[in-house]
């Protein structure tokens, strides 16, 4: 009988991930997989997009390694549970090292292997950001988790994660307006001044 269930559950998460992955997507539009629910989400808005390109410039200007900056790099994070498929998703910004080459192969999802850091800048569903992309970026091993939260005016560096709780031991934060300082291999300050 638990076979019989397992096998089930099976059928269903690949039906889940191949339909998910099967789907047409208007453009503008993204698609994420996670924890077993799809979610399309509608092209973010400008101050959105005016705070993921202050990060992505102060990135490229200020990290101490030399940095290679996706705003639209779709990642697959690994299963939630036994029968749930990979979460799929897709960061407003992905961030690794230039060295290692990492959007060269021309898979539209990739591991997070040599990622160093995601952004999300939080747009109409906060709790996404703050909870379950929080435990699916931690539970992938993803480094550093930078998060702006435009509804509480804060900036919040996440880093050591824990794979098996899904909970990152450390981070930073700072209200819109003062200095995050990021750890390496960034090791830089983040000017929040302008996210407002």
């Amino acid at each position: 009988m638990v076979a019989e269930v397992m096998g089930e559950s099976l059928a269903r998460s690949r039906g889940l991930l191949d339909g998910f992955l099967g789907m047409e997507i208007p453009e503008g539009f993204r698609a994420e997989l996670l924890e077993g629910v799809i979610t399309v989400v509608r092209p973010p808005g400008g101050m959105h997009e005016d705070v993921v390109s202050l990060i992505t410039e102060q990135i490229v200007r200020g990290s101490a390694e030399r940095m290679a900056i996706s705003g639209n790099r779709g990642i697959h994070l690994g299963v939630t549970d036994a029968i749930s498929p990979k979460n799929h998703v897709i960061p407003d910004l992905v961030v690794a090292p230039r060295r290692i080459g990492p959007f060269r192969d021309e898979e539209s999802w990739m591991d997070p292997d040599g990622v160093e850091m995601v952004v999300e800048v939080t747009s109409q569903d906060v709790q996404r950001d703050r909870v379950i992309k929080y435990r699916s970026y931690a539970k992938a091993g993803i480094p550093i988790y930078l998060l702006v939260d435009r509804k509480a005016r804060t900036t919040t560096a996440m880093f050591e994660p824990d794979q098996g709780t899904g909970v990152y031991a450390l981070s930073k934060s700072a209200a819109f307006g003062d200095d995050l300082a990021l750890p390496p291999p960034f090791s830089f300050t983040l000017n929040t001044s302008e996210f407002a």
